[in-house]
């Protein structure tokens, strides 16, 4: 097998390709999480931070402050917000177990077979 064949059958492959459209969506929702914090939350907690302009919070020279605690709260915003998704997935799977499989009913061989076997055994007692 050359290696253009198994590259291509790496691509290919359905985990390769989930991990893809993971990636790009999860960038997607990178920047709307990082949009949320900047224009809706942060201007909320300006008002507590003493000098008003959270994004310019500095303690000593360089040491910026301001967009540390915006990395954070994205962070946990994110992680939030996968932790709610993962539980809604689980609770899915969980509901799909519980769902108990209905007995196979017997086709009509099995129950000819059936009644053979029981005749059969009526016979020998």
């Amino acid at each position: 097998m050359g290696f253009a064949k198994e590259f291509r059958d790496f691509t290919i492959k359905g985990n390769v390709i989930d991990l893809a459209v993971g990636v790009v969506i999860g960038g997607a929702f990178g920047k709307i999480v990082t949009s949320f914090v900047g224009d809706v939350v942060m201007p909320l907690v300006n008002p507590l931070i003493p000098g008003g302009d959270w994004r310019t919070l500095e303690v000593g020279p360089g040491i910026k402050l301001g967009t540390f605690i915006g990395t954070i709260v994205d962070f946990i915003i994110i992680a939030l917000a996968v932790f709610i998704a993962i539980k809604g997935i689980n609770k899915m799977k969980k509901k799909q177990e519980a769902i108990p499989d209905k007995p196979a009913v017997p086709t009509r061989d099995q129950e000819l077979l059936t009644e053979i076997r029981d005749l059969l055994s009526d016979k020998k007692v």
